[in-house]
């Protein structure tokens, strides 16, 4: 949290922040494009934001994207605002989204968190049913996680596994996992309070996908990153994933208590409603 802290009081860096929340997965190049700031200036400001964890970097071809990283402003909200303080506060958020927004071409979620585990038992939380289900909300998810073999969901212990359409991408054990995401279920509609026709209407998004880096970071961690990306433009989707809509914690509330439960062997409670 310091190296958050540090890094949000230069004013240069936060503007840096504010593009990459505009268009989130740009290059040094294009972060550069319009400030009267030198290349290097900027290219320092951001191993100052890569190293606080704020600016996570993912490689495409020969490219360096770099992406705003939500996991330390979580931990700080965690720590300082009550469930109910950041429900009212993410309400508000979302009117003034839904008043100023535009159509995003296509967005993308990237989200770097850092586990004290090994690569082995970090894949195996994955990819295990048993694993799966003590942080997924009760839901095991099932397969032999080879290329092409689908990933079925158990909703509980006791019923039949369900096939949402998900499928492998690839499967590198303990590097890379990657498969396509589900679209929207009638469950969906109930838990956001969507009516026949807003749920048909986002029925119509195309499918996303899903990726998990696995990389090394010293001798007891490994740095994990989740790529969700090829939404439909202006996608419900990404902003469920996101935990952008009013119900839903989304990747980070998911990944907090993934974290947990691999370092203290208990995933994070549920929390207690208000009132």
């Amino acid at each position: 949290m310091d190296d958050a802290f540090r890094a949000l009081a230069d004013p240069s860096r936060r503007r840096l922040l504010d593009r990459l929340n505009d268009r989130n997965g740009q290059t040094l190049r294009e972060l550069c494009d319009g400030l009267a700031t030198s290349r290097q200036a900027v290219s320092k400001h951001l191993s100052v934001l890569e190293a606080a964890n704020l600016v996570t970097t993912v490689r495409r071809g020969r490219e360096k994207l770099h992406y705003l990283n939500a996991a330390p402003i979580n931990a700080i909200a965690d720590r300082w605002l009550s469930r109910y303080d950041r429900e009212r506060a993410a309400a508000l958020a979302d009117l003034t989204t839904a008043l100023e927004r535009q159509a995003m071409e296509s967005p993308t979620f990237v989200y770097t968190t850092y586990v004290t585990t090994t690569a082995q038992r970090l894949w195996a939380a994955l990819t295990e049913p048993a694993f799966t289900r003590r942080y997924w909300g009760g839901v095991a998810l099932m397969s032999d996680w080879q290329a092409g073999s689908p990933v079925l969901w158990q909703d509980a212990p006791d019923v039949e596994p369900r096939d949402l359409g998900q499928r492998v991408l690839v499967a590198e054990p303990y590097r890379r996992l990657s498969y396509s995401w589900h679209g929207f279920q009638p469950e969906h509609a109930e838990h956001f309070g969507w009516s026949a026709e807003e749920l048909a209407a986002r029925l119509g998004e195309r499918r996303s996908k899903v990726t998990f880096e696995i990389e090394p970071h010293g001798d007891r961690a490994v740095r994990l990153t989740v790529i969700h990306d090829d939404f439909s433009p202006d996608s419900e989707m990404h902003r469920a994933i996101s935990g952008q809509l009013d119900g839903s914690g989304g990747w980070p509330e998911l990944l907090a208590s993934l974290k947990t439960l691999v370092e203290t062997g208990e995933p994070m409670p549920e929390p207690t409603p208000a009132g």
